[in-house]
């Protein structure tokens, strides 16, 4: 791709054509059904298509009035969420780029409630001198959490860290023990509804009623691929105490499968969002508040209209296909685990309660009969996760679960079939067979 930029200008077909056979080889099949590295779903058909008439239109939805069908296709798909996801009428819903800004902006709604409730305006006077807030995360909680905070001015490390169990939930009576130490201040607990690693919910009926006994508290859910699990009744049991919440994030890109980027950020204040988020500026055509001016929910006024795709995905879907999809996509990752739990040396170290698989492989026993140890799990891991990669049947990724190596499934895509699934499995074990047997080549 490289090399000097042209004097004089080029074809734009020639260039499209140059483009997309010099890329090819650099591009992962992530849209695909057997890609489960990450969490990253597909892209619904009605959902790809609305994102190229986005592209098209270059709508900016920043404004109602340079963009009132952008607007307007938000509004409505905010209020199909809130709905979807039993969270409060009347919540603020902004479209961001992903999980990090949809952390911060409801963590931003947050920060100026509670200081706003001690008489500081943390938007016209900054964090210097203000009230310090005591921020609350699970030891588990995702990096993109502390990235938010790190934004927002309030720091990575000056963090409380809360103890979680075995599979990543936070623990509510550590949560008790550490918001007795910080009860006389703000505080911004921030809880998670789909571990990375293993889907894991944090215990959301305990965690709300703590917090609520605070005087000056805000509870902020992590739920990017997660929340999801609210749309359907066979998982929503996991999402007890979500409506309880002060506000949530989502991915559209993770679970809608719509095209990237379609982050989510939910408020039931949506007076502390608006303040949080608002900035205005004399040429800017702002509505008497009757429309929507969707620059007023998110960290962005020139944007992509994100609206779009996120609309056209769920009228594809309906409830009940949406419903259908999550369930489909948890089926297949226990599935998968069942399919590899059995094999000689494999571990599956997670309670599949989600769509995420975690699994650990052991190499063969030593001649004395001696187990391996688990650095040589650790290295045997590493080497079965990139002869996959290799293989190229499906595409996975590796993880560290409390210090151990570990293969990481994670079933996301609306197109993923049963016969999809045990292809995989079964070029997973090929993968380990021959890495034991020495024939693939991998480096340890």
């Amino acid at each position: 791709m490289g090399g000097a930029l042209p004097e004089r200008g080029e074809a734009a077909g020639e260039i499209v054509d140059h483009l997309a056979a010099i890329a090819d080889p650099g591009l992962i099949a992530s849209a695909g059904p057997r890609y489960f590295g990450f969490v990253i779903g597909g892209s619904l058909p009605a959902a790809l298509a609305a994102d190229w008439l986005t592209s098209a239109w270059d709508q900016n939805a920043g404004l109602y009035a340079i963009g009132p069908s952008a607007s307007v296709a938000e509004e409505v798909a905010a209020g199909w969420l809130i709905d979807l996801f039993g969270l409060p009428a009347g919540s603020s819903v902004g479209f961001s780029t992903g999980a990090t800004m949809a952390s911060f902006t409801a963590l931003a709604a947050g920060r100026h409630r509670v200081l706003e409730r001690l008489g500081w305006n943390v938007e016209e006077d900054g964090l210097i001198g203000a009230p310090d807030i005591a921020v609350v995360v699970g030891a588990e909680a995702h990096v993109t959490i502390h990235v938010s905070l790190q934004m927002l001015g309030l720091g990575r490390n000056h963090v409380h860290r809360v103890a979680a169990d075995g599979q990543g939930r936070m623990r509510a009576d550590a949560l008790r023990e550490t918001l007795a130490d910080v009860r006389d201040r703000p505080v911004l607990v921030c809880a998670q509804s789909g571990n990375v690693n293993t889907g894991a919910f944090d215990p959301l009926p305990e965690i709300v009623a703590t917090v609520r006994e605070l005087p000056n508290a805000w509870l902020h859910v992590d739920g990017a691929f997660g929340l999801w699990a609210a749309v359907t009744p066979a998982l929503r049991h996991l999402t007890a105490g979500l409506a309880d919440a002060d506000s949530w994030t989502t991915d559209a890109h993770k679970w809608l499968n719509v095209p990237y980027d379609s982050g989510i950020a939910i408020v039931r204040d949506a007076a502390a969002h608006h303040a949080a988020m608002t900035l205005g500026a004399a040429y800017y055509v702002e509505t008497a508040g009757g429309e929507r001016d969707p620059f007023n929910w998110v960290a962005e006024s020139s944007r992509r209209a994100r609206g779009f795709p996120i609309y056209a995905a769920l009228r594809q879907l309906g409830r009940d296909g949406l419903a259908g999809m999550i369930e489909q996509c948890c089926a297949l990752a226990r599935r998968m685990a069942d399919g590899l739990r059995d094999a000689p040396g494999v571990t599956i170290l997670n309670d599949v309660v989600l769509n995420q698989v975690l699994v650990r492989f052991a190499p063969p026993v030593a001649p004395d009969g001696a187990a391996s140890d688990e650095a040589a799990a650790d290295t045997f891991t590493r080497e079965v996760i990139a002869a996959v990669q290799a293989d190229g049947t499906c595409w996975l990724g590796g993880t560290t679960w409390h210090g151990l190596a570990a293969m990481r499934i994670s079933v996301s895509n609306w197109s993923t079939t049963e016969a999809d699934g045990d292809v995989s499995v079964a070029a997973i074990l090929r993968c380990r067979d021959a890495v034991a047997s020495g024939l693939t080549g991998v480096p340890a």
